[in-house]
Parts: structure tokens; sequence; C-alpha cells
């Protein structure tokens, strides 16, 4: 990682510019082109500096006030495909596999709904429940109550 690369990640750490064109914004601030830019961020990735790139949307502003982590117990030769299904439902912001921590935690599939309601948080529940059948061997729901901080890459005084 040169100097470039340390500028492009600390003129972005806090999150893109909201505006229509936010990587020639950043540019512009950098003194470069806006194609110089994405080839360095492309090859951060490539290089895995850089993991991802997305958005953190904040739900209770956008009036989602039902958030729930569904939290699912399915056999883990079966993980894999059902995970993918739910993950593709789109209304599952995100899903991921999780060790299990028993005799505490039978949980191993998590899967993020939002809904504005409560009800429409149990309607998508209920949508997963009738998708994994037979393979859900316990489910329960985590609401959540506040935002967590979500931060990436962040470079101080010092570096990385």
């Amino acid at each position: 990682m040169d100097e470039l690369d340390r500028q492009i990640i600390t003129a972005t750490q806090a999150g893109l510019p909201l505006v229509p064109q936010p990587y020639q914004a950043v540019a512009n601030e950098l003194g470069i082109t806006a194609e110089l830019l994405m080839q360095r961020i492309k090859l951060m990735q490539q290089q895995q500096v850089i993991r991802r790139i997305g958005v953190v949307p904040n739900h209770y502003r956008l009036g989602y006030k039902y958030n729930g982590m569904t939290v699912w117990n399915i056999a883990d030769e079966y993980i894999d495909d059902l995970g993918k299904q739910v993950g593709e439902l789109d209304f599952v912001s995100h899903c991921y596999h999780r060790p299990r921590h028993e005799p505490e935690w039978n949980y191993n599939l998590f899967a993020m709904v939002h809904s504005k309601t409560e009800e429409g948080v149990n309607q998508k529940i209920q949508i997963i429940v009738d998708l994994l059948g037979a393979y859900n061997l316990g489910n329960d729901v985590l609401y959540s109550t506040r935002i967590l901080k979500k931060t990436g890459l962040r470079i101080g005084a010092k570096g990385v």
C-alpha cells in the first residue's frame, strides 16, 4: 500500500459522499481521475486490503423499527444450501453461518430481517419457517433495540 492508497482509504473510511457521482467527488478531492481511483480501489480489493464496499443503511431512519436477527438450528450438512436459499430472499439483508456454542446456543444460521411493523417481521419469519420446513430444528429472533456502530478499515495517524 502506497501513499495514494492511504489517501484513498482516509478519504473514504467514513463513507462515500452522498452525491450523484461519489467516486468522482473523491477523485476530485484527491486530485486524480475517477478512473485512477477505481483502478486503485479494485487493486486494493484484489490484494484484500479492502474486502468489500457496501451500503450501511440506518433502518430506523428509513422507518424500519422492527429489526430482528433470526437464528436457526439447521443440521450442518444442509447449512450451505439452505443458507443460500434464505440469503436470497429479498427481505433478508444479510445471512451467514456461525458456529454453535452448545449447550447454551444451538443456532448456526443467522438471517437479519427488517419491517416497519412487528406483524411484518413475523410474516417474514414465517416465510423462512416454511422454506426450511423439517430442516428447521429450532429458531428464535433477537430484536435490535439500537444501532450498533458499523465501521470498516480505519487509518489513524500511525497507519493501519
